[in-house]
């Protein structure tokens, strides 16, 4: 509010932004192969980095939620709640088919 931005702030701007924020979010893992989880070997500087740019990322996603009107944790829950009727964990157990390459047992 402070900076009157959100003249700025339509939702499709808020997309775009966020893409290009997604990208740089991208170049922390650019060159490194495949990282493991909780990023052996990375310095401080890179960590910080990476959350920076993770931080981008969710800003602009609850800001683009919010001007959506769209209630984010419910949405999440219930994104959750399709792929658990979608991908049952008895029939995709340890796989990584998409949910048209499996059938009922």
């Amino acid at each position: 509010l402070e900076r009157e931005w959100d003249q700025f702030h339509a939702p499709r701007n808020l997309a775009l932004a966020m893409v290009g924020e997604v990208g740089e979010l991208c170049e922390c893992f650019q060159w490194k192969g495949e990282v493991a989880e909780g990023l052996p070997g990375w310095s401080d500087k890179e960590r910080t980095h990476l959350s920076q740019e993770l931080a981008d990322v969710l800003l602009y996603l609850c800001r683009l939620s919010h001007k959506c009107r769209v209630d984010l944790p419910r949405a999440a829950l219930d994104k959750l709640s399709l792929n658990a009727a979608k991908y049952p964990a008895k029939l995709v157990r340890g796989s990584s088919r998409k949910y048209d390459e499996y059938g009922p047992e």
